[in-house]
């Protein structure tokens, strides 16, 4: 795999890869620290080969689910057999087909020079978890937040108020030049995104 065309944003400390896998065409993130070398990978979505492939070349040291969904799940036993540690929440690890340790809220992953705080956001599933770079305007946000509004609550254990509060609460209080990197689709900001708010609510998803 050539990385130099997954590359989807970067700055003198960290890159941040980007590839589209899957049926439903989820965004697969690896944000590498550039001084050190090491990094993680959000979301073993689908694609296993591919997503292996990534991990080797780009130094991913552990797997961070967003959240638990069939979708962003897929390449789970494929990765943890190659070794690689997996992460989610306890309020989505029943969802999944396995994983190695719990993801809380309001901690610090730690990887090379680069440090990621996590931000728990139920409402799309009960354990739906963002990850924000500190000192970096990137929030990846997963099926929380997109261009255009919340993530679908249609869902068995989705809740639309609950989406609602933690975007309004937990997501709309970073700086509105924050990058926003969602799960499926394109990127947006905080600052375009912020605004239509009690446009959301009103229609009601």
């Amino acid at each position: 795999m050539d990385v130099t065309k997954t590359l989807h944003w970067n700055d003198t400390d960290v890159e941040v890869h980007k590839i589209v896998v899957g049926p439903v065409a989820n965004n697969v993130f690896v944000i590498r620290c550039r001084h050190t070398g090491e990094a993680v990978l959000l979301d073993a979505a689908n694609e296993h080969e591919r997503l292996l492939e990534l991990a080797t070349q780009l130094g991913v040291r552990t797997i961070l689910e967003t959240h638990g969904h069939w979708d962003h799940i897929q390449a789970i036993p494929a990765v943890r057999d190659a070794g690689f540690e997996v992460g989610v929440t306890a309020a989505d690890a029943h969802m999944l087909p396995s994983y190695d340790y719990i993801l809380d809220d309001d901690t610090m992953i730690e990887f090379g020079n680069l440090r990621l705080h996590t931000v728990t956001t139920p409402g799309h599933t009960p354990g739906s978890i963002c990850f924000k770079l500190v000192d970096k305007p990137l929030l990846f946000t997963g099926d929380t937040l997109f261009p255009g509004g919340p993530g679908n609550t249609g869902y068995e254990g989705g809740d639309f108020n609950a989406i609602i509060a933690s975007i309004d609460a937990r997501l709309f209080t970073y700086t509105p030049d924050t990058i926003v990197l969602p799960g499926h689709g394109d990127n947006t900001t905080i600052g375009s995104e912020r605004p239509h708010l009690q446009e959301w609510v009103d229609r009601g998803w």
